[in-house]
């Protein structure tokens, strides 16, 4: 039976609390976290006690892991073994570590995340570095404590004359608390350090200027600096790192990314598994192979780019789903008189100076003890030499010893210490020689002792020596930085993932859009019968078509006057045949309204550029308006009313200008109207407009609009729906160089002259462009045939003329659907390859049926 007054009952909730207290203290204290002052954790600096106390220095043979290993368990740090070693390893990877304190021989890992060979077959030794972390331990400039066990004695910090914490970081997770710390160049620090000791009062933004950011062992390139100055003053941030790549270009015209150096922490053998898989995934693309070519000269990881791919591009995607680029989340949490703190750059230098004046003064202390003892010594044996004759002739006559030591004591007044010497004094100090030097050593201790009381008494003194220490230590470790840093660098921009190709934007009858890359399409002679440029439903057929690069603004407008946004590159691409995609799942457009205009914009974010230029709109029945593009500037994910549109009428036409263009307005009558921008107030945004065009009768419609810069380079392209098209010239000039208007000159609001003959074979007028030789015509017919002519194949001819056929509809029974601009590809003329119709609709309903 248990005897119940040995139990002795608690409240199970307290002791739960104050236990719990107990471990996450001893966690924080005693295992996880690094103390401010030599930047070590416990078990690091049992490590580097150990080494130094076995004397495995840097001059001395190495010794086996195992044996230090077991010197560390054995007498400072009683947990497993492995706790241990693995500690010591990542001293000595030079990974790891910026400045290794540990020399290994043998395997000790990779940066691949191999891992180290058993500590039986490794070797190791302090490096120099290391042993200035060690220097003057044994003359009591730190407090030691008793081991485990309580059998021997263990520092509680080393008297460290490098800063390691900054120079080389510390991660450890404790309870309820972490600290991440990076890494820092040597010399930068050490020299912040001491323009600190000059000037306490330095700022962090004064300190930025010696220290310019973590300097991490892997190197690779600080990407942007906000994270970096916020945890200089705060000791929170997060820095962004990126590889330090190169693209190169092979022989053949292919391109590889070559990476040289990696993210800190970042472990190369996933990240190129990673790779591998998102291209497997297909959620990157444009990668052909991926190959590790690292050997003992220096990482170099080869990514291979397909040749259609742009390089760029591929590396932005890179940098933005794979570890090429990561993230360090700096929290500087450190151990300040036995408390957690988050310390700033210039606190983490003020405790470490702090440190470093503690040391001075212990060391100073204990030299100065040691000297005056040994002063107090060569005062006796001077003593002793000025009367060496009685000296000996007392201890001749002395029985013993100690009765030698008490006669001398009360012959010459001195103390047991001295009379001990003289007696142990070896007969060799009685020569001439001798007592020369004792005057001297008695006369060089005295200078001694009088510069160590000045140490002691003088803190600008103490501070000198200081500043000495670590200009010594620059001196004989500094390196310079291995991570670049680029300033001006912050998130990614979208526009990084995408390279700035020309694109033909296609939106079908029935609202269907998308993106295809102009290389897609081929140049053909006029008159050829075209290729197949979509494929669409039975009820469908392209409706428009604009060139635009991918980096470019899209200004859509649609019929009922509103104004939607997008940038190129969020179009979806598609290929020359396929449908594209609805625009509705695009932009918020009412489900009775559709796109008909377009604006393609490379900035919105210039005030210069969008408050000189206007966007004119042009409506079925012949309504006009002008309003600035500043306007139209700041993007709504749900668009803005752009104009007003009366209940019978529509948006057709949206042209950018500089506000002096030439208006040219046509109807599908054939008919046309020139009149000066001027003559066309501005208006808000949200304006009706004004008359341009009067209509010949309730089946007229105005079919486009031009705004001509340049009349004497431009001319007029009309088109018919049959197939017709010619070009005219604005103003003529005739033999005496007298310019004369083929479209003269009138008020806006007027019928115009007559643009085209338009007849039954040519059938109704559907565009009016404005061209040069510069560039090419592509043509879209409603069964979704494309052809591209170029405009210098189309002569300039007289204004009422019928023109020319610009591609065969007889055998299709077909009618043009839509025209469009582009530039000219001068060096890829391809004869055009006439398909015969019945081939040409058996490739289609195929390609449906699939």
């Amino acid at each position: 039976m248990i005897d119940n007054d040995r139990i002795i009952k608690v409240n199970i909730e307290e002791e739960m609390k104050s236990s719990y207290i107990d471990y996450s203290m001893s966690v924080i204290v005693s295992r996880a976290l690094p103390d401010v002052r030599d930047g070590f954790k416990p078990v690091h600096r049992r490590i580097l006690y150990a080494m130094n106390e076995l004397g495995v220095n840097a001059n001395k043979p190495y010794k086996k892991s195992a044996r230090i290993v077991g010197e560390v368990l054995g007498k400072y740090h009683p947990h497993g073994d492995s706790s241990v070693y693995f500690a010591m390893v990542r001293l000595a990877q030079s990974w790891s570590m910026r400045y290794m304190m540990v020399d290994g021989q043998g395997n000790f890992g990779s940066v691949d995340g191999d891992s180290p060979a058993a500590m039986r077959y490794t070797e190791c030794r302090l490096q120099k570095i290391a042993e200035e972390m060690l220097v003057d331990i044994d003359k009591n400039t730190v407090n030691f404590q008793p081991n485990f066990d309580e059998s021997l004695q263990e520092p509680t910090v080393l008297p460290t004359r490098i800063p390691n914490l900054l120079v080389n970081g510390a991660s450890g997770i404790a309870v309820g608390m972490a600290t991440n710390m990076p890494p820092h160049n040597l010399s930068e620090i050490i020299d912040a350090t001491i323009a600190y000791i000059d000037n306490n009062e330095i700022t962090i933004d004064e300190l930025i200027k010696y220290v310019k950011a973590p300097d991490f062992p892997t190197g690779g390139i600080i990407y942007g600096y906000a994270g970096v100055r916020e945890a200089f003053e705060t000791g929170r941030g997060r820095i962004v790192i990126r590889s330090k790549v190169e693209i190169e270009a092979e022989a053949n015209g292919r391109e590889k990314i070559v990476v040289t150096e990696i993210p800190y922490m970042v472990n190369k053998a996933e990240l190129i598994k990673a790779i591998a898989d998102m291209v497997e995934d297909k959620k990157i693309e444009g990668i052909s192979n991926i190959n590790d070519e690292s050997d003992r000269e220096g990482m170099r990881i080869v990514v291979d780019i397909k040749r259609d791919a742009n390089s760029n591009v591929v590396l932005n995607k890179l940098f933005k789903y794979s570890a090429l680029q990561s993230s360090f989340s700096v929290n500087n949490i450190a151990l300040v008189h036995g408390r957690p703190r988050t310390l700033s750059l210039k606190q983490l230098i003020t405790y470490f100076v702090e440190h470093r004046h503690e040391v001075v003064v212990r060391r100073t202390q204990f030299e100065l003890a040691e000297a005056e003892k040994r002063a107090h010594i060569l005062e006796g044996l001077i003593i002793a030499s000025d009367n060496i004759d009685e000296v000996i002739a007392i201890i001749r006559g002395s029985k013993t010893p100690d009765e030698a030591r008490t006669s001398l004591m009360e012959r010459f007044s001195l103390s047991e210490i001295q009379s001990r010497a003289i007696v142990e004094m070896r007969l060799r100090q009685l020569t001439g020689l001798e007592q020369d030097k004792l005057h001297a050593e008695y006369k060089d201790i005295q200078a001694l002792i009088a510069d160590l009381k000045d140490i002691l008494e003088n803190k600008e003194h103490r501070m000198r020596i200081i500043v000495d220490e670590l200009t010594e230590i620059k001196n004989k470790y500094g390196d310079e930085r291995r991570t670049q840093i680029v300033y001006a660098s912050e998130e990614f921009n979208p526009e990084d993932f995408y390279s700035d190709d020309e694109m033909i934007i296609t939106i079908s009858h029935l609202g269907y859009i998308k993106r295809t890359p102009l290389s897609e399409f081929r140049a053909q002679n006029r008159g050829g019968v075209g290729s197949k440029g979509s494929d669409s439903r039975d009820e469908d057929f392209i409706e428009s078509i604009y060139p635009a690069s991918m980096h470019n603004y899209m200004l859509f407008f649609t019929q009922k006057g509103r104004c939607y946004w997008l940038k190129v590159y969020e179009i979806p691409e598609g290929t020359k045949n396929s449908k594209g995609r609805a625009i509705q799942n695009l932009l918020n457009i009412e489900s009775d309204d559709k796109v008909n205009a377009f604006i393609r914009i490379k900035q919105l974010d210039d005030p210069e550029f969008t408050q000189s230029h206007y966007l004119v709109f042009c409506t079925k029945q012949g309504v006009i308006k002008k309003t600035s593009l500043e306007a139209y500037s700041r993007p709504r994910s749900n668009g803005v009313n752009a104009i007003t549109i009366r209940e019978d009428d529509e948006v057709i036409q949206v042209r950018l200008t500089d506000g002096k263009s030439e208006v040219v307005m046509a109807n599908r009558n054939g008919r046309a109207i020139r009149f000066n921008e001027t003559k066309v107030r501005e208006m808000g945004r949200t304006a009706t407009g004004v008359r341009g065009m009067a209509l010949d009768d309730d089946d007229d419609a105005v079919v486009g609009m031009v705004c001509i810069k340049d009349p004497a380079n431009e001319t007029v392209l009309v088109v018919s729906e049959k197939g017709y098209g010619k070009r005219t010239l604005l103003d003529e000039v005739d033999e005496n160089g007298n310019v004369e208007a083929v479209y003269r000159v009138t008020n806006r609001g007027g019928k115009g002259v007559k643009t085209m003959n338009i007849s039954e074979k040519t059938g109704k007028l559907v565009t009016i462009k404005n061209v040069t030789d510069d560039n090419d015509l592509m043509i879209i017919n409603k069964s979704g045939i494309t052809i591209r002519v170029k405009m210098a194949d189309i002569r300039v001819m007289g204004r009422a003329t019928q023109g020319v056929r610009l591609i065969n509809l007889d055998k299709r029974n077909d009618e043009i659907a839509s025209v469009c601009k582009v530039q000219s590809e001068p060096d890829e003329e391809i004869p055009a390859e006439p398909i015969e119709l019945n081939e040409e609709i058996n490739q289609s309903t195929q390609e449906e049926s699939n």
